[in-house]
């Protein structure tokens, strides 16, 4: 159960920031124009303090002069070493998407700390080009109107802001490039999605999965929109609309389903039907999934991940074997929570908005048939899966046991069907956190 007011209106805009890499340069270059005015107006106010001063005027001039220098070589260095930072980007990406998944690729998108690298050294280089359009080609004191005194620290100052950022780009980057916290990431995003999902759906309001039947009466509304995946939903927009029109909404496609023009999206019962633009105002659609709202895009990108290090190309048991291990941890959290849709009301408590979710028996399907079908032959994965499933059916309430029996079954069958000795069959069957340990 969740109420209105538990959504901000401009959470999903949020996220759909983060998904921008263009956002954060633009802002950080709108702010350096701003600067590189502010540092010249508190040049010119200084120089004409001490204009009345000969000595300090030429001091000034010549702290300028020598400046000049140091200014023009970082303006000019900034634009390459900014060319090195997106090459070793370019690079990272490549190896990410060929050893890993094309799913992972938005992580190096959503790094703050990439945007940031970018964005400072896009900033430095604007503002030392600025800086130099203001430079004075007179060393007379008489003449001179200002001095680069301010302008001239805070361009040393970005460079060495740009350096430090750099050098922890590098480093963040050559973590990334590691599987374990390339998993790590997606298994801490994941749990992040699932906490708000546990927040929104309490245990005690909403005891075992939901049906996830449509009503059988009331209107459907079309999708007027442009083609693609469903990345997110604007609940508070929905939530709005419906309780202006009275009405119940009840969501048809989950978030990342693929929707293109004339597919049903919202089934209106009760009130009165709201124009379908309205509705596909607030559906977020896009050429990718996000883990915005989407319970299943994390478990979808470490299966991802194991299958790839499974494939004959690679054969890497032990990477599927630590994506089997954060799939174990995701569905250990998910256990004892409802599933099947979400029920959002508005702030007098009344139901406005059903939205379905995946089901238990959908996420357990998610989590394990691709793996066991790619690495039935492969004793440690087995023998890993074994003990993942032998665990969750000890902590899953008995009502959801049947879909861990049956993929602990298709699993003895996939293991009878690659493997033909009796012995090496028991090995493989074996539960064994680490795998072969």
């Amino acid at each position: 159960m969740s109420r209105g007011r538990r959504y901000r209106p401009l959470s999903p805009l949020r996220e759909h920031v983060r998904e921008s890499f263009w956002v954060a340069p633009f802002v950080a270059c709108a702010v350096a124009v701003v600067l590189a005015g502010l540092t010249g107006e508190l040049d010119q106010q200084l120089f004409q303090e001490v204009s009345a001063q000969t000595e300090d005027a030429e001091a000034l001039l010549r702290f300028t002069s020598a400046a000049k220098g140091v200014v023009s070589t970082v303006s000019s260095a900034m634009l390459t070493f900014i060319g090195v930072v997106f090459s070793i980007s370019l690079v990272a990406l490549q190896m990410a998407a060929s050893q890993f998944s094309p799913r992972v690729l938005r992580l190096y998108v959503r790094s703050r700390l990439t945007k940031a690298t970018f964005s400072v050294c896009l900033a430095t280089f604007v503002f030392t080009l600025l800086v130099q359009l203001t430079y004075e080609d007179t060393t007379d004191p008489s003449q001179a109107q200002t001095a680069q005194v301010f302008s001239t620290v805070v361009a040393l100052a970005l460079v060495m802001l740009s350096l430090a950022l750099f050098v922890l780009y590098v480093q963040a980057t050559l973590r990334l490039l590691r599987v374990p916290h390339v998993i790590d990431r997606v298994t801490r995003e994941s749990v992040a999605v699932l906490a708000q999902y546990r927040r929104l759906v309490p245990e005690a309001d909403l005891p075992g999965d939901l049906p996830g039947e449509l009503p059988g009466e009331g209107l459907t509304l079309l999708h007027e929109g442009r083609a693609g995946v469903l990345r997110d939903v604007n609940i508070a927009w929905l939530l709005r609309l419906a309780r202006k029109h009275g009405a119940v909404l009840h969501l048809v496609p989950r978030i990342g389903d693929f929707i293109a023009p004339g597919t049903p999206t919202v089934v209106v019962v009760g009130g009165t039907p709201p124009r379908p633009w309205r509705i596909t105002r607030a559906l977020n659609v896009g050429v990718d999934r996000t883990m915005h709202q989407d319970l299943s895009f994390g478990f979808r990108q470490l299966v991802d991940i194991a299958i790839r290090a499974l494939s004959p190309a690679v054969n890497d048991p032990t990477t599927a074997v630590q994506a089997v291990d954060r799939i174990h941890q995701l569905l250990a959290m998910l256990a004892p929570c409802p599933m099947g849709e979400l029920r959002h009301r508005d702030k007098d408590g009344a139901v406005r908005l059903v939205q379905p979710v995946p089901g238990w028996s959908a996420t357990v399907d998610l989590a394990f048939t691709e793996i066991r079908v790619c690495g039935g032959g492969q004793p440690q994965l087995t023998r890993r899966l074994v003990a993942a499933l032998d665990d969750l059916l000890r902590i899953t309430p008995p009502e959801r046991r049947g879909p861990l029996l049956l993929q602990r079954e298709l699993l003895e069958r996939a293991v009878g069907e690659h493997v033909a000795d009796p012995q090496n069959r028991a090995f493989a069957l074996d539960p064994d956190r680490q795998g072969i340990g």
